[in-house]
């Protein structure tokens, strides 16, 4: 049986893209000659759509996007996602149609309430039973975590071939337990597995595409590509056509580029602007922005005070030539004197005259206040550029650093910032090395670091991943 994954692209909202893309999909499907065209997870309404499936009028323009889809739909098996009203109340269910009529739907059964996924605010848990008989054979269908419950896994009836719609986030590793747990699959139900996964990214989550065939000899007989779109038809029997995994540090970096690529151009901005410290954060940020948007769209602001050193500065200019992107320079020095001014006599009357955090976080204030003005001038989105490492214990600066549309290393620990730094550098050495090597710091105050502050990242990162990642109570 020859079968379209049809990895691509929906966006959250916007039926109109949605369904044209669809549309222009099932053409392609017709015209190769595939029996199956078998689209992700609400492809429809895009993933995660949360709470505009509590408008009913958003739920009425669903229902007239899967009525376009289903009378358009010719001799191609035709299979996507979309929610459906339903006398038990809303479903997250898959559409099996062909020559202009829906044979069945299929609901699914298990809801996931963990992560990202808030599936059970919105959806009824469907019937756990679903196939359809088609030019001789059983096709079975399921909808992303149904593959990973074995009840549900165990209660399913013989199939020649099961369709599994996803939308599955990206993480490290998660592509090697997708196939892992489909071979299983496979092997259990004794039929192919087909997964197709989504691929883009929506605000906080990646999708990373991935899709594959899982044989029942335990083998795996196509893989798409990793971050990219994809349309193959492919003979569930006879191909062997795997692409290649990339390296976990390609991944991650692709993953923030696409990320960051999708999140500034659906909100219209398609141009960013960051603050360039010199440090390595920083840098790998607009590494990122540089792949993601073009040189050409980013915009990098030097904003050196008393204590920058003079490496910092050369760091942060060699960097931006590198790049091709365009900076500019904006002292803080004066701005922070007359702050501080103003402050002056309220805090000696308080008998509070000796410097501390407050004399720190001003200068970073200032900072994020010009970023800001120059974000509000020019419409370029503004990056923020800390880490998880530091977004977890707090060591960031509020209405200062934290200031910005969207932060690229919000979920990569300090250590992965410098194993990305190489990456970025595998051909050439886009970010300076002495970026790489020098001590990380604030600069806030004279000769600080941020080990004054806190462990070894190498410590603190074990402590965070344990904590964050593993769940491991305090003692443990």
């Amino acid at each position: 049986m020859k079968v379209m994954l049809a990895q691509c692209t929906p966006r959250v909202g916007e039926m109109e893209h949605n369904v044209t893309m669809m549309l222009s999909i099932m053409q392609q499907a017709q015209e190769q000659g595939a029996e199956v065209l078998l689209f992700p997870e609400l492809t429809v309404t895009g993933y995660p759509p949360e709470d505009l499936l509590l408008r009913p009028a958003f739920l009425d323009e669903v229902a007239q996007a899967v009525e376009t889809l289903v009378a358009a739909s010719g001799d191609v098996l035709l299979v996507f996602g979309a929610p459906r009203r339903s006398e038990q109340g809303l479903m997250n269910s898959a559409w099996v149609c062909h020559q202009g009529a829906c044979l069945r739907t299929y609901d699914k059964h298990c809801l996931p309430n963990y992560g990202v996924f808030d599936e059970r605010r919105y959806f009824e848990r469907g019937d756990s039973l679903g196939s359809v008989d088609w030019q001789g054979k059983r096709i079975g269908i399921g909808i992303c975590e149904d593959l990973w419950q074995d009840a549900w896994v165990a209660q399913q009836e013989a199939c020649d071939l099961w369709l599994f719609l996803n939308a599955s986030p990206f993480y490290l590793g998660k592509q090697e337990k997708r196939e892992q747990r489909s071979m299983q699959v496979a092997a259990r139900l004794q039929s192919p597995v087909v997964y197709v996964n989504a691929v883009g990214g929506q605000d906080e989550v990646v999708f990373d595409g991935g899709s594959h065939i899982a044989g029942v000899d335990g083998s795996l007989s196509y893989r798409a590509p990793l971050f990219a779109a994809s349309v193959d038809v492919v003979d569930v029997c006879q191909w062997t056509d795997v692409a290649p995994l990339p390296h976990p540090m390609q991944q991650l970096n692709n993953a923030l580029v696409m990320g960051l690529r999708d999140y500034v151009c659906r909100n219209g901005c398609h141009q960013v602007v960051l603050g360039l410290s010199g440090g390595i954060d920083s840098a790998v940020t607009a590494a990122i922005a540089v792949e993601a948007l073009g040189a050409a769209h980013v915009l990098g602001v030097l904003l050196p005070s008393e204590y920058s050193s003079d490496h910092s500065l050369t760091d942060a200019r060699a960097l931006a030539e590198h790049l091709g992107m365009e900076y500019v320079t904006l002292p803080i020095a004066d701005g922070v004197d007359v702050v501080q001014g103003m402050l002056a006599d309220v805090f000696a009357g308080w008998g509070k005259t000796e410097a501390d955090v407050t004399e720190e976080n001003i200068q970073a204030r200032m900072r994020g206040l010009l970023l800001m003005a120059v974000s509000n001038k020019t419409g370029r989105m503004l990056l923020t550029t800390g880490n998880k490492s530091e977004m977890a214990v707090g060591y960031a600066t509020l209405y200062g650093d934290m200031s910005g549309g969207f932060s690229v290393l919000k979920d990569v620990y300090k250590t992965e910032v410098f194993s990305l730094a190489a990456y970025i550098n595998r051909t050439s050495e886009l970010i300076p090395q002495n970026t790489i090597d020098k001590p990380p710091s604030a600069e806030l105050r004279p000769d600080q670091k941020d080990s004054d502050s806190l462990p070894d990242y190498d410590v603190l990162d074990a402590i965070l991943k344990a904590s964050i990642e593993a769940r491991l109570s305090v003692d443990e």
